[in-house]
């Protein structure tokens, strides 16, 4: 009586850990699902939290496997393929929103531009400020500049350089006209 029991129990074991594999099927879904993220432009620009936490599922999942916790392996490579699969439509998401903002600040950029010229123009031509214009047309000229190099980024796809230019440009922008309109009330105080 007791042999057999002690047959079942060792027939038991046997089952439970003998015939536990690994999660093949899962862990290479999830391997593929992370490289796809990794090789994503999108992906790794803008989706780098859900990416890192799909490398970090990943190396769970391996480590997991190591040690044949195959369970556990399998959790991790779910949750490293979902991690990754999120980092791509985030990306993506992101990609569609910077263009998008790009797009908007590109189209009324270069009516700015021109304004921030006539204003500095304006400024010379009318009254005598204590302005440095050579100062004042050499931020417009860059401006210009700098609004030709956010358009060509905008063509080749890259949509938060363009639109990181556009912000400074706009940024110049203000400091320029800001100068001006400062030194507009110094003079009619020296009046």
């Amino acid at each position: 009586m007791k042999s057999r029991q002690i047959y079942v129990v060792l027939v038991t074991l046997v089952l439970l850990f003998g015939c536990a594999k690994p999660p093949i099927a899962e862990m290479d879904r999830a391997r593929e699902a992370v490289y796809a993220a990794e090789n994503d432009p999108d992906a790794a620009q803008y989706g780098t939290v859900s990416l890192e936490r799909a490398r970090s599922a990943l190396k769970n999942m391996e480590e997991a496997a190591k040690s044949k916790r195959y369970d556990a392996a399998k959790i991790f490579a779910e949750d490293a393929f979902n991690a990754a699969e999120k980092a791509k439509t985030d990306g993506k998401a992101a990609a569609i929103r910077t263009k998008e903002e790009a797009v908007s600040n590109l189209a009324s950029l270069k009516s700015e531009i021109e304004e921030t010229g006539i204003n500095v123009n304006a400024a010379r031509y009318s009254q005598q400020l204590a302005l440095d214009f050579d100062a004042l047309d050499r931020g417009v000229k860059d401006a210009y500049i700098s609004y030709d190099q956010a358009e060509s980024s905008m063509n080749a796809g890259k949509y938060k350089d363009a639109l990181d230019t556009a912000m400074s440009v706009r940024a110049n922008l203000a400091d320029i006209n800001q100068k001006i309109a400062n030194a507009v009330p110094q003079r009619k105080k020296n009046l």
